[in-house]
């Protein structure tokens, strides 16, 4: 079974619609659940005590996780000087901590089989340093960190965990970010063009794959910088 946070809109949605047509068994998490094209559970990534009890569940019912993809994310494109005092909170414990969550609780599952896959988002703002993105900058940079030790943790129950960090993706992570801004970004890229959800979902399918049974602990950025 593959569990997909932020599994009921934008990129996990897509993700999780991607695996669901090959075949594979989904559960999606998300705040407020609520598709019908594949299980899941409402469960705020952010709070440790919720995740755990969706884990329990999974225990009840005797079921397996082989994969892990943690795509749930907010951002807030505002300067930091500006931006409210909740904001940063709300972002780092929805992108930081919530990740570190789910690794820390559905790991387990994985390690007692010895084998698995961890797939975490970080964003190609973090090696960009975008202007209007500090605190979403410093939470997806804490994931990327966290990628690279946590993999060597798990190493030894031969599971991998990589993080892919897409450029601007039409989902409603950019509503708030005008075409200019876009194209500055796109330029910035070492491939000067905007990618879709297919091709996040290429590189999930890509890590999911026994021929990158050689990639751990990698940030891939979607673009490349």
């Amino acid at each position: 079974m593959i569990i997909i946070t932020g599994a009921s809109k934008g990129i996990g949605r897509a993700i999780s619609l991607r695996l669901l047509e090959q075949g594979h068994e989904i559960f999606g998490l998300s705040r407020n659940f609520g598709c019908s094209d594949f299980d899941g559970h409402s469960c705020d990534v952010s709070d440790y005590q919720d995740v755990r009890k969706v884990v329990k569940l999974i225990k009840k019912n005797k079921r397996d996780v082989d994969v892990l993809i943690n795509a749930a994310g907010i951002a807030s494109m505002n300067l930091l000087v500006t931006s409210p005092p909740t904001a940063t909170s709300k972002i780092i414990n929805t992108n930081l901590v919530g990740t570190i969550n789910c690794c820390q609780l559905f790991a387990p599952l994985m390690m007692r089989k010895k084998k698995g896959s961890i797939i975490n988002f970080s964003t190609i703002a973090v090696p960009l340093a975008l202007k209007g993105e500090a605190i979403y900058v410093a939470s997806k940079a804490g994931v990327e960190g966290f990628t690279r030790a946590f993999s060597r943790e798990m190493a030894d129950f031969n599971i991998r965990v990589n993080c892919i960090a897409p450029g601007p993706i039409n989902t409603d992570l950019i509503k708030g970010i005008t075409d200019k801004q876009i194209s500055e970004i796109i330029q910035r890229q070492i491939l000067n063009r905007q990618f879709d959800l297919d091709d996040v979902c290429d590189l999930v399918d890509l890590l999911l794959d026994k021929k990158s049974s050689s990639l751990s602990g990698q940030i891939l950025n979607i673009g490349g910088v």
